[in-house]
């Protein structure tokens, strides 16, 4: 599970930049990036990932990323505009051991804990939040740049505060 957070990743932006349009064509572009892994693993990484299948003009049926869906049909959503809003009240994250501590704008906290714990990233056990300060328990084996990913899955703004 090391690698699952940079397998997502690298999944994300495959669909995001190319048509592809079946698990094998994806399981061969990952597999040129490095990756090796089963059919059955890339299922559970779409469901994951909220990846469907869409008709496409020219290739039949290709993947799409849920948040390329929404802004095709016109309409941000909801949840994803308060998932940017809430990245603006981070301020930093740092480590001890298998914890971390995100600190935050006061009163955003218990918020992006609540987004974090409803993504249920494979990487955490859990969230404790209070107003400006949200632990953050790692799962035993997981890196801190694996969790580093995952939070900037869950919330893609967050990429331009912590890198």
């Amino acid at each position: 599970m090391k690698n699952r957070s940079k397998r997502l990743i690298a999944i994300r932006q495959i669909i995001s930049n190319r048509k592809i349009s079946n698990q094998d064509e994806l399981l061969n572009s990952l597999k040129e990036e490095g990756f090796d892994f089963t059919q059955a693993t890339l299922s559970r990484d779409l469901k994951f990932l909220k990846i469907a299948r869409v008709p496409d003009s020219g290739k039949g049926y290709v993947y799409r990323l849920q948040e390329s869906l929404d802004s095709e049909s016109q309409s941000l959503s909801s949840n994803t505009a308060r998932v940017n809003f809430l990245a603006d009240g981070f301020k930093s994250i740092n480590f001890s051991g298998n914890l971390a501590v995100i600190k935050t704008l006061p009163g955003y906290a218990s918020s992006i804990a609540a987004v974090i714990d409803d993504a249920d990233p494979f990487e955490l056990i859990g969230t404790i939040a209070g107003d400006d300060n949200i632990l953050l328990v790692m799962r035993e084996g997981v890196s801190r740049n694996d969790l580093i990913n995952t939070l900037i899955l869950i919330l893609p703004k967050l990429e331009e505060k912590i890198k």
